[in-house]
């Protein structure tokens, strides 16, 4: 399969796509001794690609950074704009992707980045019915934060992944991520629910339920979602900003606060 590998490395550089990953299923139920961490409980059987699209031998994750800059602002309505955006972009690229495999002659599905219908929801039952986050951990794209988000060396928690289902079996790369979480606590300090334990198993579980109400109430405000323990978290490389430039935009968005409401951070 090595010429389909290289068919899509090629396909995701012409769709300007900066984080691939290649994920087996044998993954989701003997994760490699390389990863990372160690998680546990493991996953279920009904939220594997297996359980979901059968025919998947292997599971293609791409990942889209968010705007530092505008990470800066949360909860704001430039970051709920910017959310939504590369949720969308997302999207695209990954039904770009499954058509260009199907027509290769690869059974293959895109799964959306969201699937649970509704912020509300995740308030009762708080699962969606397949983890991208867990995706790309297992294709070696990153560790897990205090925060439970995944970090990767070139963005820290400051990315959105998506996947696809393909029929097509794909060697994956070696898994060379280590842990890059510093355990510096930010996220836990500046959560505003106390949704993240500060101490307890790593990752430590999130109190899912917490985290949803405070989303559902910024969505009526038009500034969802929060984004706080990405926006403090120090992972990742900031070198395409300058710390003048990420000091004057966060300035020029706290004088903002004083004249907007739905905008405000």
């Amino acid at each position: 399969m090595k010429s389909i590998k290289k068919d899509l490395l090629k396909k995701c550089k012409s769709l300007e796509i900066p984080l691939l990953g290649f994920a087996p299923i044998e993954r989701w139920n003997n994760p490699p001794d390389e990863l990372p961490n160690k998680l546990s409980p493991g996953i279920p059987e009904e939220f594997k690609p297996q359980s979901i699209y059968p025919e998947t031998k292997t599971v293609i994750v791409i990942g889209l950074p968010v705007s530092l800059p505008i990470v800066e602002t949360a909860p704001s309505i430039y970051y709920m704009e910017l959310y939504k955006t590369v949720n969308s972009m997302l999207d695209i690229k990954a039904c770009e992707i499954a058509n260009f495999l199907n027509e290769k002659g690869h059974s293959s599905i895109y799964v959306p980045r969201d699937g649970y219908g509704d912020i509300k929801i995740l308030i009762e039952k708080p699962f969606a019915f397949f983890s991208h986050k867990h995706a790309a951990f297992l294709a070696g794209l990153g560790s897990f934060g205090h925060n439970n988000v995944l970090l990767t060396p070139e963005f820290g928690p400051r990315v959105r992944f998506t996947s696809i289902f393909t029929s097509a079996k794909i060697t994956p790369d070696p898994i060379k991520i280590k842990d890059i979480c510093i355990h510096c606590l930010l996220c836990v300090k500046n959560c505003p629910v106390g949704a993240i334990p500060k101490t307890g198993k790593f990752p430590p579980p999130l109190d899912k339920k917490r985290c949803a109400i405070r989303s559902a109430k910024l969505r009526d405000e038009y500034r969802s979602p929060c984004g706080i323990c990405i926006k403090v978290c120090p992972v990742g490389r900031t070198e395409n900003f300058s710390a003048e430039l990420i000091c004057r935009y966060i300035q020029k968005m706290r004088d903002l606060k004083n004249i907007t409401g739905h905008g405000s951070m």
